[in-house]
């Protein structure tokens, strides 16, 4: 359910890609937000409040909440399902809801190691999505290559912030897959590489992948590579999925934090579509614009397809 690659050591592109795997389409929505919005972290009596700082494009899930994006100074961010998930018990500082995590990161975070610092000032709590209780760990990338993973296990927040953290998929949690990934060729084990979809097997290829991409010799080559190995791990529609942990893969995306674009990809469509930051109008005040990426016929380029739309969450 989900699976995350970032390859922050290409010389021309820093590149993260992920997929969105679901028992059903979470109806991805696609906006541009200006900055100076207030915000809201929920409906939680304790619930923190702000104004965006930064304008970003993101992805909206079932329509309450950001699963994936960037914002306008090259911040990477992507939620991602870990069913072992507890989230911290209530405490002094403010909350916000696990579908508003993102947009909060997206909204007053430039970096990384902003955005995990920023973790620690807010408790994490659930809103039920389609009446479920979701657990979720966090992705987050800039142009400098520096990224981290963030999972909330056992009421604590655990942070891995190292370089080396590009790949993410669902459970078990972060130190568990990299015990599992030490089982196999090229990290130290002497198994084959794996061919499942399960996300275990799926953390292995990917990782598998991204440890023998060719130095890109054009952008296009540093761009593909991810995308690449996020179809490679994508789950396709249609198989037997008899476990909870394995769905169909609903969508693509991919994220430049060197040149600030984001793609984006709907496995219904042959198309890979895009925005690039620098053509967009983040100022104050500014519409708040919405696409469809469902939308038939849509190809490259997808500024114009833009449409104003009042925001929903």
């Amino acid at each position: 359910m989900c699976s995350r690659v970032f390859w922050p050591d290409s010389p021309i592109a820093a590149v993260a890609a992920r997929t969105m795997d679901w028992a059903i389409s979470d109806q991805p929505e696609i906006w541009v937000l200006p900055r100076g919005m207030s915000r809201a972290g929920g409906d939680d009596p304790h619930a923190l409040t702000w104004v965006s700082k930064y304008g970003s494009v993101l992805v909206s899930g079932f329509g309450v909440g950001i699963t994936d994006g960037i914002n306008e100074v090259g911040l990477g961010y992507h939620l991602l399902y870990l069913e072992e998930t507890t989230y911290e018990p209530a405490d002094a500082r403010p909350a916000i809801s696990n579908t508003r995590i993102m947009q909060f990161i997206a909204d007053t975070c430039a970096t990384v190691s902003e955005a995990v610092a920023r973790l620690t000032e807010v408790r994490i709590y659930s809103t039920p999505v389609n009446g479920e209780d979701l657990g979720v760990h966090f992705a987050f990338e800039d142009a400098s290559g520096d990224t981290a993973i963030v999972e909330i296990v056992d009421g604590v927040t655990r942070v891995h912030h190292e370089r080396s953290c590009t790949v993410m998929t669902n459970d078990p949690v972060y130190e568990e897959q990299l015990v599992n990934l030490a089982r196999y060729r090229p990290f130290g084990g002497e198994l084959p590489l794996p061919g499942d979809i399960l996300s275990p097997d799926r953390f292995v290829r990917a990782s598998y992948f991204l440890h023998y991409l060719p130095e890109p010799q054009t952008y296009a080559e540093a761009l593909a590579g991810p995308i690449l190995i996020a179809r490679n791990v994508a789950v396709p529609p249609g198989a037997p999925y008899d476990d909870f942990a394995v769905y169909p893969t609903w969508w693509i995306s991919a994220v430049d934090v060197t040149n600030l674009c984001y793609y984006f990809q709907v496995v219904t469509s042959p198309n890979l579509i895009w925005l690039e930051i620098g053509d967009l109008d983040f100022s104050e005040g500014a519409p708040v614009l919405n696409l469809d990426p469902k939308t038939e016929g849509l190809l490259g380029d997808v500024r114009e397809a833009l449409a104003p739309r009042p925001a929903i969450f």
